[in-house]
């Protein structure tokens, strides 16, 4: 199965173009206030109208008011919205359908993957390391355990790197991989050949578990 590639936190064309070439499926633009990725919905708009066709867009929102949602949905509509705080179920099912972002914690882990695969406004569930860009690994192997209690799209975050993606893939099998700090040559400062090289190397991992498959 294609592993999906989302690259998180583009505030320029030519960083989004680098991830169109190199093969990701969807950019994202990240919207929360303190972010150092934060980008006006308006250039974010300006970006996503010269986007290829069929390349996805996702708007990064934490904790935001309904009003500031709407406002930023209306200049710049995305195809899919992720919320990346500490938002209820009530907020969800007004900004949604939405990707919903988990902070990957062991003893809360399986309840919070029960939650949101409760929740009809949820179309997909993000397992981060963190509470966001802060480049922080989760326990794969735990993570891996609790993935059957799912039917809803998995997309794996936090610490992603070309060097250690492969063995992520390998072992949590997510619908997509989420990347953003270590793509960066500085925080919110996206660097070309290192898109290249995580996206390579999440085609690499998936050519590579094809070939050893006896299902394919």
């Amino acid at each position: 199965m294609k592993t999906r590639i989302k690259i998180c936190g583009i505030t320029t064309m030519q960083s989004a173009q680098a991830a169109v070439d190199a093969g990701a499926d969807a950019i994202g633009f990240v919207f929360a206030p303190r972010s150092p990725r934060r980008i006006r919905s308006e250039d974010a708009a300006e970006i996503m109208a010269d986007l290829p066709l069929f390349v996805a867009t996702v708007s990064l929102f934490v904790n935001p008011s309904v009003d500031t949602f709407i406002e930023i949905e209306q200049t710049c509509p995305t195809t899919h919205v992720q919320l990346h705080g500490q938002e209820d179920e009530a907020l969800v099912e007004q900004c949604g359908p939405a990707i919903k972002a988990v902070h990957f914690k062991p003893d809360t882990a399986e309840q919070e993957l029960a939650r949101w695969q409760a929740c009809d406004a949820v179309e997909a569930v993000l397992v981060d390391g963190s509470s966001g860009g802060q480049g922080t690994t989760l326990d794969w192997a735990k993570l891996a355990t609790l993935t059957k209690t799912i039917t809803k799209p998995l997309i794996l975050a936090g610490g992603l790197s070309p060097d250690n993606v492969h063995e992520a893939i390998r072992i949590v099998r997510p619908y997509a991989v989420d990347v953003s700090s270590s793509v960066e040559s500085a925080p919110g400062v996206k660097d070309d050949a290192k898109i290249k090289a995580f996206c390579h190397a999440v085609q690499q991992a998936d050519a590579e578990m094809a070939s050893h498959d006896p299902r394919e």
